[in-house]
């Protein structure tokens, strides 16, 4: 029974080995280094810029920027035992330290510990032979001791070429002062107001320090994550790593046991032992499943979702509960309200002997294009088509992506206290600031503050944001008057702004100036005001004041005088014009008040009147009959009635 465990085991490392070799035989010729900038800042005859390779670990300034004084110890220059001394290289003046280290003899991550250790605000290791950047990378899970210090540094560092590291210490050898800056504002890429990330993980959680420090990023930055992608800041997509199974081991219960798809996608298997355990199957599947929860949820515009499904499944499917099961990740996706029926179609059929849409997909991106390497290393971040360096921690990470955004576009969430800057805080950050209204030019970023005029409240202000701003536009008046001349005087106040003069300051008529500072203008002695004969003029604040002689007054359209006269027969035309006016209204009062009346009686005065003509004519003939009847000529006889 041993025997044929050494032989499962000895099959599985084989197989192993062979998917690795697969992998670094695709990549070894692509992996890209990605790069920081180095220049010397003084002596003056060092002045110069050169490239360094950031390592992947420790915490890169991204977005920001280190000048220090550069230290190389007279003992330990190659950094792989802690340094004598309580903390020898902290920081003896306001500038911090910069730790210089040969390269060689134990991992690059103990010598940046040891410094860190020592108080070094940033370690440098100079190559010693020629040959192109390499990244320095932490030591693999083949290290147990390298676990306890990894996780605890702090602090950047980098890997620079031989002939500066030979031009740094000869300079120091001679006891010049050396100052570098290490500037990282470039490393990352921001070309627009959103940022494009990924993440290269795994599902398995059994595969040492490296599958814990995933999940614990995942757990602590998911909340971040689901804030950028929520507001719309960010576009994440998680990725994962598999390899293809040899042709000519497609047959073999190995390849069956860690593959799906007739060898297509395979991974290792967790426990590096066939005959017991999870298999490397389990793994792919568990990744399809959590790539089709992703695409899934963004297809109804929640695909933040995805980290939600991946800590509640690390939480209640753990291998290491042996819970590792499609049955428990069908139970999370339900409590997530994730629709099985669509991952299972998206996941497809495992045994069909076809290419998978979504795992295909996958294995072409792990192969980087242009400038951009492949992924070789898990878990690997991918920030604007560049990989991320450095620990993968939440505030480390949460820095990097906010590094990602054109400079003040970045959302508030990375102004928060755990990456913010806050150089508006001191001395204004050296803007102009109006302490009146309160209103500065200092905005604080991600990379630091910029001095540009705001809008405050609707109204722009406009200047160069260090020395002045102006307010501009509609409204301008009502911030510090438009930086305009303003007085109140004598319960009078004059402006040299107006909202609807958009063309500057303007002092008002009667002052004269530049808008910025007017006085009053004398209109009395420049001869321009009261000219009429017998006027005086009398100046006053902002005008003038004219008066005339005698009884006589100031008529100010004609600028002339005129007679002030009385007479008893304006008086008495007066007295008639009111006594006329009051009788109007008197009369007037009298006929609405017994209008109806006399309307009424005139009408019934009328229809009477009417009646009893009617009534008579029928008894005798009107006046007019009569008259008409007795009408004769000289030569006729008299009329006779002709009634009865």
């Amino acid at each position: 029974m041993a025997a044929a465990t050494e032989t499962a085991t000895a099959a599985s490392c084989v197989f192993a080995v062979t998917l690795v070799l697969l992998l670094s035989t695709a990549v070894e010729s692509r992996f890209v280094v990605e790069k920081s900038s180095i220049s010397v800042v003084s002596p003056f005859d060092k002045r110069s810029k050169h490239d360094a390779a950031i390592a992947n670990f420790g915490v890169p300034d991204y977005g920001g920027s280190l000048t220090g004084t550069l230290v190389y110890p007279d003992k330990g220059q190659v950094g792989c035992s802690a340094f004598d001394g309580d903390r020898p290289f902290k920081p003896k003046s306001s500038r911090p330290t910069i730790l210089l280290l040969d390269r060689g003899e134990c991992f690059f991550a103990l010598k940046v510990w040891n410094g860190q250790q020592a108080g070094a605000s940033a370690v440098l290791v100079a190559d010693i032979i020629d040959e192109p950047l390499i990244t320095m990378d932490s030591p693999q899970d083949s290290s147990p001791e390298a676990a306890g210090y990894v996780e605890k540094i702090g602090i950047p560092s980098a890997l620079i070429g031989r002939p500066l590291g030979d031009t740094l210490k000869e300079a120091l050898k001679k006891g010049e002062d050396v100052v570098v800056k290490i500037d990282w504002s470039e490393s990352m890429p921001h070309p627009d107001e959103r940022v494009e990330y990924e993440l290269w993980t795994n599902s398995n959680d059994e595969c040492g320090s490296r599958c814990d420090e995933q999940m614990n990023f995942i757990k602590n930055f998911k909340g971040h994550a689901q804030i950028l992608e929520k507001g719309g800041y960010t576009q994440f997509t998680p990725h994962y790593i598999t390899w293809y199974c040899p042709r000519d081991f497609v047959q073999t219960e190995q390849c069956k046991s860690q593959c799906i798809n007739r060898g297509r996608y395979c991974a290792p298997d967790p426990e590096l032992d066939f005959s017991s355990g999870y298999s490397g199957k389990d793994v792919v599947l568990e990744n399809l499943r959590q790539l089709c929860v992703h695409r899934v949820a963004n297809q109804t515009n929640r695909s933040w979702i995805w980290w939600d499904y991946v800590s509640d499944f690390h939480i209640r499917c753990s291998m290491k509960h042996n819970r590792y099961s499609k049955d428990c990740a069908e139970e999370v996706m339900k409590s997530l309200g994730i629709s099985v029926e669509k991952i299972n179609k998206c996941m497809g059929d495992p045994e069909a002997d076809t290419e998978n849409e979504v795992l295909k997909i996958e294995q072409e991106l792990q192969v980087g294009h242009g400038s951009r390497g492949d992924v070789t290393i898990l878990p690997t971040m991918v920030m604007n088509n560049v990989q991320y360096r450095g620990k993968l921690e939440r505030n480390a990470v949460l820095k990097a992506v906010c590094a990602g955004f054109k400079e003040t576009t970045e959302p508030p969430i990375c102004l928060s206290g755990d990456v913010e800057t806050n150089q508006c805080l001191e001395n204004n950050g050296g803007c102009w600031r109006d302490n009146e209204s309160n209103v500065t030019a200092c905005k604080d970023t991600f990379r630091g503050r910029v001095c540009e005029c705001p809008l405050v409240n609707g109204i722009q202000f406009q200047g160069d944001g260090y020395e002045a701003c102006h307010a501009v536009g509609p409204g301008r008046c009502s911030v510090n008057n438009g930086g305009c001349w303003s007085e109140h005087k004598n319960g009078v106040k004059f402006s040299a702004c107006k909202d609807n003069d958009l063309s500057g300051c303007h002092c008002p008529a009667g002052f004269s100036g530049d808008g910025k500072t007017c006085q009053d203008v004398d209109e009395c002695k420049l001869g321009t005001a009261c000219q009429c004969d017998g006027c005086s003029c009398k100046n006053t604040w902002g005008g003038f004041e004219c008066s005339c002689r005698g009884d006589q007054i100031y008529i100010n359209e004609h600028d002339t005088c005129i007679e002030r006269k009385s007479s008893k027969l304006s008086g008495i035309l007066t007295v008639v014009v009111l006594a006329v006016v009051m009788s109007v209204g008197i009369a007037g009062y009298i006929f609405y008040k017994y209008r109806l009346r006399i309307v009424t009686w005139f009408f019934m005065q009328s229809y009477m009147d009417s009646e009893i003509m009617a009534i008579m004519s029928q008894y005798m003939p009107l006046d007019s009959q009569q008259n008409q009847q007795v009408v004769h000529h000289d030569n006729e006889p008299l009329a006779h009635s002709s009634s009865v």
